[in-house]
């Protein structure tokens, strides 16, 4: 059974999601949830289910590629074969998406290519939408690379933009199909049934 660390940056509903999924199916070892800082609610989630944190404190670290170093060699140790980045809102450097090349994925709430790269985050991703016209968004979990949300693109789910919608109602429904795509997604990649050629990516039953 393949050993997983989970990157989160705030309250963890995307990490719970795997928690959940994988009390029912028992598809992978949650090792350790890596935190971009201290106190936030997947700290709680993590302690509440046994599972080791890593956490990010400006006070032990000189930067955070110190950290991201820190991370790497850890995880290593303990045969960290997958990380999974659930709201984690921090740039990963090149040095450590190489050192886990092909084994980071992401979710990212909306239908890439569309709202994502740079400074799409949050709620802003929803307003860039809203404010577009688009009447159709969505989540995609995808590979990480350097080039940020331009990895290759594991499976994507869509929903429909309403009228009435606005940034919050529509990353409520969009945080729906994340905390089902996403535990999937885990899932397919811990049995290995996911076969990445370029950036063609192909799941199979």
């Amino acid at each position: 059974m393949k050993k997983i660390a989970v990157f989160a940056s705030g309250g963890g509903t995307d990490f719970q999601s795997i928690i959940d999924a994988n009390a029912r199916e028992q598809f992978c070892e949650i090792e350790y949830l890596v935190a971009s800082k201290p106190q936030i609610g997947a700290i709680t989630r993590a302690e509440n289910n046994g599972i080791k944190t890593l956490v990010y404190e400006k006070t032990k670290f000189a930067d955070k590629d110190a950290f991201y170093g820190y991370v790497a060699q850890t995880l290593k140790k303990s045969d960290v074969e997958l990380v999974v980045l659930a709201g984690w809102l921090s740039v990963v450097p090149a040095s450590f998406i190489q050192a886990f090349e092909n084994r980071i994925i992401n979710i990212h709430p909306s239908l890439i290519p569309s709202f994502c790269g740079m400074g799409y985050y949050g709620l802003k991703v929803h307003t860039a939408a809203i404010e577009y016209g688009v009447k159709v968004s969505g989540a995609t979990v995808h590979f990480v690379e350097a080039d940020v949300d331009g990895g290759a693109i594991i499976m994507q789910r869509a929903v429909y933009i309403d009228a009435e919608d606005t940034p919050e109602s529509l990353q409520k429904k969009i945080l729906k199909e994340e905390h089902e795509l996403l535990p999937w997604c885990v899932k397919k990649l811990c049995e290995d049934k996911v076969v990445k050629t370029g950036r063609k990516v192909r799941v199979l039953d």
